[in-house]
């Protein structure tokens, strides 16, 4: 297919310039899965206790439960201080295409979301591909979630508000989280907050093939990224793969809660993200979406300081604040 890529905005074109300068080399897809876990190290996260110092907040480490037969998950929680009565939940999935990744890289952004909106907050590990394909990641993360539903009142958390979330993968498997809720009877989600969710195995849109070698996130990483966790029949329009691990694959999307679907318009989960949110309109359901102009995939995490990132980040917390009656 011949595309012409949406440009980035020239400021976050500036933030990848300087990412490949940084590397001293330009960007380039990692060819295999240790090549992309290795990419990913080179920002790791930064401790719990250092981003939570000088915040009212409270972080506790729990191992829960995993799925029937399988490991137990290790969870954190963030409690915000001087809390009284139920708050809502935020039930958070971090990103790193299926395959690599940490619960601690999100502790910033649901730090900011527990310290501004007095929530609590559960952030999970999940199994990774291709070590633990599909159902592996997705089963973990509704395990996951109905602990924290049957463990309300324990962390102080309203059941009646509570978020699913994620970016990237994270934001994937939140919306295979809601589909699983949604079709096993519980738990009741008061919405689902997908960044730049990735819920495509195919890769047909145009904007899947506009970043082939462009961008933080790129055609031949999303590729890898599906092989793990889906082995032969990703992308195989035809072959039998669970709505659960590709959520844009489910033919029926009624029923579900309020989505929150967020991309840049300079990225190849643009078309796939839009399209979601387009067929749960469809079926009379609600969906906020945002595609901001010039953004590449994950630029608030790489461009904190940017004017997009200042505008997506208080369209976050409106959504929050009205689906959780904040």
């Amino acid at each position: 297919m011949s595309v012409t890529p949406v440009p980035f905005d020239p400021a976050l074109e500036a933030v990848l310039d300087a990412m490949s300068r940084g590397s001293g080399e330009a960007p380039a897809p990692p060819a295999t899965v240790e090549a992309m876990r290795a990419s990913a190290s080179l920002v790791p996260a930064p401790p719990v206790a250092e981003v939570l110092a000088g915040r009212g907040i409270d972080a506790e480490e729990r191992t829960v439960p995993g799925p029937a037969g399988a490991p137990d998950l290790d969870i954190t929680v963030l409690r915000p201080r001087r809390v009284t009565g139920p708050v809502p939940g935020l039930y958070n999935i971090h990103g790193g295409g299926m395959v690599s990744g940490h619960r601690d890289q999100d502790t910033v952004r649901l730090a900011a979301l527990v310290e501004e909106l007095g929530v609590v907050a559960v952030n999970v590990e999940y199994r990774l591909a291709p070590e633990h394909p599909d159902p592996a990641p997705v089963e973990d993360c509704y395990a996951g979630l109905r602990w924290l539903a049957e463990h309300t009142a324990e962390l102080g958390v309203d059941p009646h508000r509570l978020v699913v979330m994620g970016g990237s993968a994270g934001g994937g498997l939140s919306a295979g989280v809601a589909l699983l809720a949604r079709d096993r009877g519980g738990p009741r989600l008061a919405g689902q907050l997908l960044l730049c969710p990735m819920l495509d195995d195919r890769n047909t849109t145009v904007s899947s093939h506009q970043y082939d070698g462009l961008g933080t996130w790129q055609r031949e990483m999303n590729l890898l990224g599906w092989r793990a966790l889906l082995g032969e029949k990703a992308g195989d329009g035809t072959a039998d793969v669970s709505v659960y691990a590709a959520p844009a694959r489910a033919a029926d999307l009624s029923g579900l809660p309020p989505a929150f679907v967020e991309a840049g318009s300079a990225e190849l989960f643009r078309d796939e993200d839009v399209a979601y949110a387009t067929r749960i309109w469809a079926t009379g359901g609600q969906a906020e979406l945002h595609i901001w102009q010039g953004a590449f995939h994950g630029f608030d995490v790489f461009a904190p300081g940017h004017e997009v990132t200042r505008a997506a980040l208080a369209a976050r917390r409106s959504w929050l604040r009205r689906v959780l009656d904040l």
